[in-house]
């Protein structure tokens, strides 16, 4: 009898223990960061629950699914729109959400984020459905903006805060796809064209410039060589200047430069013709006298007539009028 009642004892033990465990883990809640949880008291609302610990009435407190406080992401699967001029655009959304009252997301509303996207879909159609096509693809900031006012406004009551509304995309039919691209590749085109002609153009302008430029700097170089050239002669021409008249030269030693200088004068395949002045004559003349008893110079007086003009048996060649 004494091992029943022993057994017995222990049995109770037991399930007293085991009964306490489950108390304590019933009891004891832990509640993780940016997490809130519902306490209800005999199925009615008693209080939120913050992060930490806390204690529960076994069988008397029930603490629903915790919430989660973070800001969410909710990527909605695209919808169907009709705008303003009767085409059907297919327009993909996204909700950016937080919940700011545990209470009122758990009492006000069964299913806050099913009724988000439903409100979500209904002012989108509601907004896309006063624009046109191009204004929709155009006017995406302004859209955004209209979608979060009344969606905040909307789900402020059920202890949602709507941070961001953005759209993802939207796709307008294929037959209008294919005119838009054939739009933009034509303005692709023309944009090209115009950058390419203005591409010609400057470079033509540069090449003009540069060519212009060209030709002044070689005018202007021209133009300093001509300037020295003349200045070398002119400078060559007064020293052979200084230096006849320091030498004090009589008649017949100018005939006799002018004869030795005749060679160089008739020099090219144009000199045809020669003009020779009296006064050379007259003194070639002189010459020929002097020399005519050593190397035939009458010879070369013979050439030149009273006057000075060469004979008729000499060949004409260019006009030349040599300097006296």
């Amino acid at each position: 009898m004494d091992s029943l009642g022993g057994t017995a004892a222990a049995i109770v033990l037991l399930v007293l223990v085991i009964f306490v465990i489950i108390v304590l883990v019933r009891s004891i809640r832990i509640i993780p960061q940016a997490r809130a949880g519902v306490v209800e008291r005999l199925g009615k609302y008693q209080r939120t629950l913050n992060p930490g610990l806390t204690i529960l009435i076994p069988f008397v407190d029930r603490l629903l699914p915790l919430l989660d406080l973070r800001e969410q992401v909710v990527s909605f699967p695209p919808q169907p729109v009709i705008t303003e001029d009767n085409l059907v655009v297919s327009i993909d959304t996204v909700v950016y959400f937080q919940v700011t009252d545990p209470r009122a997301a758990t009492y006000e509303i069964a299913n806050y984020i099913q009724a988000v996207e439903q409100l979500t879909t209904t002012t989108l159609r509601n907004v896309v459905g006063g624009l046109n096509l191009e204004e929709a693809l155009t006017s995406r900031d302004q859209i955004n903006g209209q979608l979060r006012g009344v969606l905040d406004e909307a789900t402020g009551r059920w202890g949602i805060r709507v941070s961001r509304v953005e759209l993802k995309a939207i796709d307008p039919p294929h037959s209008i796809q294919d005119s838009m691209e054939k739009q933009m590749r034509a303005e692709r085109d023309r944009r090209a064209a115009i950058l390419t002609a203005e591409g010609t153009k400057q470079s033509q302008i540069l090449t003009a410039e540069g060519q212009r430029q060209a030709a002044i700097l070689a005018a202007e170089g021209d133009a300093k060589a001509a300037i020295l050239r003349a200045d070398g002669e002119a400078q060559a021409i007064q020293k052979v200047f200084d230096a006849i008249h320091k030498g004090n030269p009589d008649q017949k030693l100018l005939a006799y430069q002018y004869l030795q200088t005749l060679p160089k004068i008739a020099e090219g395949s144009s000199n045809k013709l020669w003009i020779i002045p009296s006064e050379v004559g007259e003194a070639l003349k002189g010459i020929g006298g002097a020399l005519g008893g050593v190397n035939g110079g009458s010879g070369v007086a013979d050439l030149f007539s009273d006057s000075g003009k060469p004979s008729a048996t000499q060949e004409p060649s260019p006009t030349h009028e040599p300097s006296p």
